[in-house]
């Protein structure tokens, strides 16, 4: 097993141009409009970056010392993610058999009708669960995710993020974080892990790809207004 090194997978992210800024804002999912991105894509459709993607995570794991069975990407921007992270730790493990672990898949769009595990997924998860996904920014996609694993009676056992944008959920009823989203959802117990944070990637990525200052000024003002705490990159 390597030791999990926040620092080295922040550097991964950087030089495979993961993250970026824009000059003019864009609409994210969540509806809010922002001067960078996160895109895991360029990695996960090369089958060697995806390779020491999942490296990362299963090491990030065992360092966590997390018992798990079962990892289960968010579809569809996490599902070859949770596809080749399940295989490679399946293939780690002294029991790793016939029959003893399951390659779990979830549906993009799910089944109008029938059974949870046939409506929901190509491959139920098993066991002890861990639910990958590749960007939170107000959690809606893997909180979808993660009600139709509670319906299917998965038993999850922590929620992993590639990466955390660092924002507060659009319901402020929902708390200040999408740790406090998950938690108030799906109790306390219920742990919430990112690989890599906006409020510590931002800084080092305006220093690599040095954006205008406009741009800088309009980051300081989005995580003024939405992010779980200010930032400061100027």
């Amino acid at each position: 097993m390597t030791q999990f090194d926040p620092a080295v997978f922040e550097e991964f992210i950087l030089e495979e141009k993961v993250a970026g800024f824009f000059e003019k804002a864009i609409q994210l999912k969540s509806g809010r409009r922002s001067h960078w991105y996160v895109n895991w894509r360029s990695v996960t459709n090369d089958v060697f970056l995806l390779d020491r993607l999942c490296d990362f995570i299963l090491d990030f794991v065992e360092s966590q010392k997390l018992a798990v069975d079962c990892f289960y990407g968010v579809p569809e921007g996490a599902t070859k993610t949770g596809l080749l992270s399940q295989y490679k730790w399946a293939k780690r493990q002294s029991n790793f058999s016939k029959g003893s672990h399951v390659l779990a898949m979830g549906r993009a769009k799910a089944k109008l009708h029938g059974d949870p595990k046939d409506r929901y997924f190509v491959g139920q998860p098993k066991g002890k669960t861990v639910v990958v996904e590749d960007v939170t920014t107000t959690g809606g996609s893997l909180i979808e995710t993660m009600d139709q694993l509670r319906e299917a009676g998965v038993n999850v056992v922590a929620v992993l993020g590639l990466t955390n944008r660092g924002e507060k959920p659009v319901d402020a009823s929902e708390g200040m974080s999408v740790a406090d989203r998950i938690a108030k959802r799906f109790g306390k117990d219920l742990p919430y892990y990112a690989l890599s944070h906006a409020h510590s990637l931002l800084p080092k990525l305006a220093a690599r790809l040095n954006p205008s200052a406009e741009v800088l000024a309009a980051l300081e003002a989005e995580y003024a207004e939405y992010g779980t705490s200010p930032l400061k990159l100027r």
